[in-house]
């Protein structure tokens, strides 16, 4: 029965989740139990292509990439697909209706990860990041909203300034692992080998920036989506504090990181203020 494909290939989605992040997944786990697999769904999806370009170093990257959105394509023309991550992938597609522009933006910025290094200008970075986590941000959106197009269009800047947020204080905190393991460099105008305070300091307030927009659109989320997502903003926001008083010179030589311990107590400060609508 297709049924039972889809269910492992559920289970494969949600497992992927949870080993691959522990944050997002205790994030995913606050969401309404009738939107948490599609979430899966969704990271299911764009961990696996993400994994393709930043992991898989003793194999031909090109050619399982190649293969990899093939297959992609097929699942999207066929509703099916033997690879359980995007069969999973594919039923949320449909069932909210998600833009092929999304998925298109965000295979382009991985793709990209396969040849290039340096983002030289703002302009280079902001599409790289449009595509590696906006849309990201917009295709969650979508399933938050229940596809609901006027509601998706009001908050549509607030989500791909979450989604920017969050993929630059990855970028702030895996600065060592990028321009070493990966020899990537995304910020432009910063030098990771003579990465000053100055530098950092432009960075951060750019991603508070993008975080004081996307706590509007927080606040305005349907109540399913909403404790998911403020916890996932709390995370990144701490993690950045964390970056803020962290040396220039120690966030080049070692990766900051919240302790699980740490997490859990986060969630409960953030359940409190979220009760008391102190977002």
């Amino acid at each position: 029965m297709k049924a039972l494909f889809d269910q492992v290939s559920h289970q494969c989605s949600k497992i992927t989740t949870l080993t691959y992040s522990t944050s997002f997944s205790m994030a995913t786990k606050l969401l309404s139990k009738s939107i948490r697999q599609d979430i899966y769904n969704i990271y299911g999806f764009v961990r696996f292509a993400d994994e393709i370009v930043d992991s898989f170093h003793d194999y031909n990257k090109h050619f399982l990439f190649h293969w990899f959105e093939k297959d992609l394509d097929l699942a999207l023309q066929n509703r099916i697909s033997l690879n359980p991550i995007l069969n999973a992938f594919q039923e949320t597609y449909h069932k909210y209706g998600l833009d092929r522009h999304l998925v298109d933006a965000f295979m382009h910025s991985m793709k990209l990860d396969l040849h290039k290094s340096n983002y030289e200008t703002p302009e280079e970075f902001k599409n790289y990041i449009y595509g590696s986590a906006d849309v990201v941000g917009l295709m969650c959106l979508k399933v938050f909203v229940k596809g609901d197009q006027e509601k998706y269009d009001s908050l549509k800047d607030s989500a791909m300034s979450l989604g920017s947020a969050f993929q630059k204080v990855n970028f702030l905190r895996d600065l060592k692992a990028d321009f070493e393991d990966l020899e990537r460099s995304y910020f432009p105008n910063a030098d990771f080998n003579n990465l000053t305070e100055t530098d950092k300091k432009q960075i951060i307030e750019d991603i508070e920036e993008d975080f004081r927009k996307a706590l509007i659109g927080i606040k305005q989320l349907p109540m399913e989506a909403r404790f998911g997502v403020f916890m996932a903003y709390r995370y990144y926001s701490q993690l950045l504090k964390k970056l803020k008083k962290t040396p220039a010179l120690q966030i080049k030589s070692a990766r900051i990181r919240v302790p699980n311990h740490k997490k859990i107590e986060l969630l409960t400060r953030s359940y409190v203020k979220y009760q008391l609508n102190l977002m």
